[in-house]
């Protein structure tokens, strides 16, 4: 309600029992949140990266302790991830 009334598009799509329980009250049950399926697909891609990300133990566990090796890990990480998605492709 509070992001209806601002305007504000839903990103995450509604649960199947949410949908089930409005579709049993009737007109009572209200009209289904919009849906911005463009910011969703965006939000599928940056989870996945983080997914792929979290599968390096050091990253997904935060077993370094200074920030500039954290960082360094996460950039080495990214690009590992990325010539593998080049060499994916013909």
């Amino acid at each position: 309600e509070y992001l209806r009334d601002r305007g504000i598009a839903a990103v995450i799509p509604e649960k199947v029992d949410h949908v089930n329980a409005r579709k049993r009250k009737g007109s009572a049950g209200g009209r289904p949140p919009k849906m911005d399926w463009e910011a969703y697909k965006g939000r599928n891609v940056v989870e996945r990266s983080f997914n792929l990300l979290k599968q390096w133990r050091g990253l997904a566990t935060r077993y370094d302790k200074l920030a500039v090796i954290y960082r360094g890990a996460a950039v080495l990480a990214a690009i590992v991830a990325w010539l593998k998605a080049l060499g994916d492709t013909p």
